[in-house]
C-alpha cells in the first residue's frame, strides 16, 4: 500500500464516520423530540461515531466501493437508529421528520466542512491534506443526502414519501422494503441511478452550498 493510497484513505476517513454516524444519530434525536425514547434509552442519541459505526457498513463497504469505483461512487450505513414509530406523538407525520433528520443532518455537515474549507482560505492555509478533507467532506456528505432522498424504503425517501401518500398507495410503497436495497444497488450498478438522480441533485446541493457560502467568502 503506497503511501498515495494511505492519505487517501485518512482524508476520507474523518468525512465518512462523520457523515454516516451523524446522520443515524440524528434520527433518534428527533424521534425523542417527537416521543420515541427508543433510541435514547439504547445510547444511541449520541454524537460519539463510536455508538454508531458498524464494521461492515461504515468502514469496509465504502472503502471497497471507492476503489473498485475509483472514487466515482462511495455508499455506507451505520448500525440503524431503532425508531419505535408507533410511540411517536403523531406516527405519520412523526415518521416524516424522523426520517429527513438525517439527510438534513448531512447537508448541515456539507456546509460545515465547507466553512471549513473557507477559513482554511482565509488564513492562507494550503496544506493539501486539510483541504482535500474539506471537499470530500462537502462531496461526501451531499452524496450520502441525496442518496437517502431516493423515494424508496428503506432509504429515507421512501418513509418520506410513505407518510406523504395515501393509506392504500403508502401500504404498497411500505411492501417494497425488504427488496429496497436491492434495487438501489441494481439502479447504482447500471448508472441509471446516478445519472437520474445522484449527479443532479448533488450538483443542485454543491450550487446550494456555493450560494450560501459565498457570503461568508466574500468577507475574506
Amino acid at each position: 500500500m503506497n503511501a498515495s493510497l494511505i492519505q487517501t484513505i485518512v482524508v476520507y476517513a474523518l468525512p465518512v464516520v462523520f457523515a454516516i454516524t451523524l446522520h443515524e444519530a440524528a434520527h433518534g434525536y428527533v424521534a425523542r423530540m417527537l416521543g420515541d425514547n427508543t433510541a435514547y434509552v439504547l445510547g444511541r442519541v449520541s454524537f460519539n461515531p463510536m455508538r454508531h459505526i458498524d464494521p461492515l457498513g461504515t468502514i469496509a463497504i465504502p472503502l471497497l466501493l471507492y476503489f473498485a469505483t475509483s472514487g466515482a461512487f462511495m455508499f455506507g450505513y451505520a448500525k440503524p437508529v431503532p425508531v419505535a414509530f408507533g410511540n411517536l406523538r403523531n406516527p405519520r407525520w412523526g415518521s416524516l421528520w424522523v426520517a429527513l433528520a438525517g439527510p438534513l443532518c448531512n447537508f448541515i455537515q456539507a456546509l460545515v466542512w465547507g466553512v471549513f474549507g473557507v477559513a482554511l482560505a482565509a488564513f492562507n492555509v494550503d496544506e493539501p491534506f486539510f483541504t482535500r478533507m474539506a471537499s470530500a467532506g462537502v462531496g461526501i456528505n451531499l452524496v450520502l443526502g441525496v442518496l437517502n432522498l431516493f423515494p424508496l424504503p428503506p432509504l429515507d425517501g421512501g418513509r418520506v414519501l410513505t407518510a406523504l401518500l395515501p393509506t392504500r398507495p403508502a401500504i404498497m410503497l411500505a411492501r417494497l422494503e425488504p427488496y429496497g436495497f436491492f434495487i438501489v444497488m441494481a439502479l447504482v450498478l447500471t448508472g441509471t441511478l446516478t445519472k437520474f438522480w445522484l449527479r443532479p441533485l448533488v450538483s443542485l446541493g454543491y450550487d446550494a452550498v456555493t450560494a450560501i457560502l459565498t457570503p461568508l467568502v466574500s468577507l475574506f
